[in-house]
C-alpha cells in the first residue's frame, strides 16, 4: 500500500472580518469564535481599526465594533467605516443600557446589525453569516451599477462626440492621458475621474457653434461669451444632477478650478479634481498652438493653480511620451482603434471630427458616408493602440 498522502485541496479563501474593542479579552474571545470560518484581524481602538481599513478597504467583508470605547465610540467608528468601506457589513456590540442608541444607529443607516453583550457563539455566527451575505450582494450591486453607469456614460459621450465634436473632442483626447497620469501616481479607484472627464463638456452643447470653436481653440472671448462659459458648470450640474451615483463625479467637476493652497490642505479639492485640471488646462494651451513644453512652462508660472508635485509628475509623463506609431494616412487606411491626432475637416474647412478621438466603427461609417474627396487627406493618427 502506498504511503504517499493524496495532495491537499487548495485552502478556500476565508472572508475577512475586523474586530475592534479596547478590551484584549473580548478580542481574544471574538477571534476564538470566528477564526474557523473567517480571516480575523483585530484592533484595540477605532483609530487603529481605521488605519487597517485604509490599507485595503475592499478586503474586509464585516467590521465588528464595541459600542463603548475611549476617544472614538463604536457608532462614530462605524460611521467612518461606512465612508471608507461602504460594502462592509457593520455590526455593533452593545450593552443593554446602550440599546436605544444602537437602534438609532441602525435606523440611520450606519449599521447592518447590533448585538447585545454578552453575545453567544451561535448568535455571533448567525449575524456574521448574514453580514457576509449582505456584503456579497452589496459588492455585486455596486460593481454592476458602476460598470453599467460607465458603459452608459461612454455611449452618451460617443453619440454627443459625433454631434458636437468640439465639445467632446477634448474629453476623448484627455482620456488616455488621464489613464497614464493615474497609473503614474498609482491611483486605484478612478471610475469617477473617468466619468468626470467624459461628462465635463456636456454643458457646452448649449453654446453656439462659433463660441464653442473659440473656446476650444483657446481664442479670446467677448464679455457676453465669457458669461455664457461661466454658466457651464451650473448647466452641467443641472443636466447630470438627476442621474444616480454621480455625486462624486459632480464634486470633482465642482472642485476642478478651486485654487491650490498648500497651507490649507483641508480646503483642497481631491486628487481627481487636481489631475483633471492639469490635463484639461494643458490641452487648452496645446489647442491654442503651444508646444507641449511651452504649455508646461506657462502652467508652472501660474500661481496657486496646480499641485506642484502633480504638475511635475505630469511634466515627466509628457517628456516620456513615445512618438512611435504616428503616421499620416488616407481615409481608406483609417482603422478602428487608431487615434486621430489632428482635427478631421472637410475640404471646405468644416470641422467633422475633433482630434483626440479613437476611431470606432461608427466614426468610420460616418466618415466613409461622405462623398469621395469631401474629407481632407492625409490625416495624422496614432497607431500604438493597434500594436499593443
Amino acid at each position: 500500500m502506498s504511503t504517499v498522502s493524496p495532495p491537499r485541496a487548495p485552502r478556500e479563501h476565508k472572508p475577512r472580518v475586523l474586530c475592534v474593542d479596547d478590551e484584549v479579552q473580548v478580542l481574544e474571545g471574538l477571534k476564538d469564535t470566528l477564526r474557523r470560518s473567517f480571516d480575523v484581524r483585530v484592533a484595540a481602538s477605532g483609530a487603529e481599526g481605521l488605519e487597517l481599513l485604509r490599507r485595503d478597504p475592499e478586503s474586509f467583508s464585516i467590521v465588528i465594533s464595541d459600542m463603548r470605547m475611549p476617544v472614538m465610540p463604536g457608532w462614530a467608528f462605524l460611521r467612518e467605516v461606512r465612508r471608507i468601506a461602504p460594502d462592509a457589513a457593520r455590526i455593533l456590540l452593545t450593552g443593554y443600557s446602550d440599546v436605544d442608541s444602537a437602534a438609532r444607529a441602525v435606523n440611520d443607516g450606519q449599521l447592518f446589525r447590533f448585538l447585545t453583550k454578552p453575545c453567544g457563539h451561535d448568535d455571533l455566527m448567525r449575524a456574521c453569516a448574514a453580514g457576509l451575505g449582505h456584503h456579497r450582494v452589496s459588492s455585486a450591486e455596486r460593481v454592476l451599477l458602476e460598470e453599467t453607469l460607465r458603459g452608459s456614460v461612454q455611449a452618451l459621450s460617443d453619440v454627443l462626440a459625433l454631434s458636437s465634436p468640439l465639445a467632446f473632442g477634448r474629453s476623448n483626447r484627455v482620456k488616455p492621458v488621464l489613464a497614464r497620469f493615474a497609473d503614474a501616481i498609482r491611483m486605484d479607484d478612478r471610475w469617477e475621474l473617468e466619468v468626470a472627464a467624459m461628462l465635463a463638456p456636456i454643458g457646452a452643447i448649449t453654446l453656439p457653434d462659433a463660441v464653442a470653436e473659440k473656446l476650444y481653440a483657446g481664442h479670446p472671448l467677448s464679455a457676453d461669451e465669457e458669461t455664457m462659459v461661466a454658466r457651464l458648470p451650473e448647466v452641467t450640474r443641472g443636466i447630470l444632477g438627476n442621474i444616480p451615483r454621480l455625486e462624486g463625479v459632480l464634486k470633482i467637476l465642482d472642485d476642478v478650478y478651486l485654487p491650490f493652497d498648500a497651507e490649507a490642505q483641508e480646503r483642497l479639492p481631491g486628487t481627481a479634481a487636481r489631475l483633471l485640471r492639469i490635463v484639461f488646462d494643458h490641452d487648452v494651451l496645446e489647442s491654442a498652438g503651444m508646444t507641449t513644453q511651452a504649455a508646461l512652462d506657462t502652467m508652472r508660472d501660474r500661481d496657486r493653480s496646480y499641485d506642484p508635485a502633480l504638475l511635475e509628475t505630469f511634466g515627466r509623463l509628457c517628456g516620456a511620451a513615445e512618438r512611435v506609431g504616428i503616421r499620416d494616412i488616407t481615409l481608406d487606411e483609417l482603422r478602428s482603434g487608431m487615434v486621430l491626432l489632428q482635427d478631421v475637416r472637410s475640404v471646405s474647412d468644416v470641422l467633422l471630427i475633433s482630434r483626440g478621438q479613437s476611431a470606432t466603427p461608427e466614426l468610420l461609417l460616418r466618415l466613409r458616408n461622405f462623398p469621395q474627396g469631401y474629407v481632407q487627406e492625409p490625416m495624422r493618427v496614432d497607431t500604438r493602440a493597434l500594436m499593443s
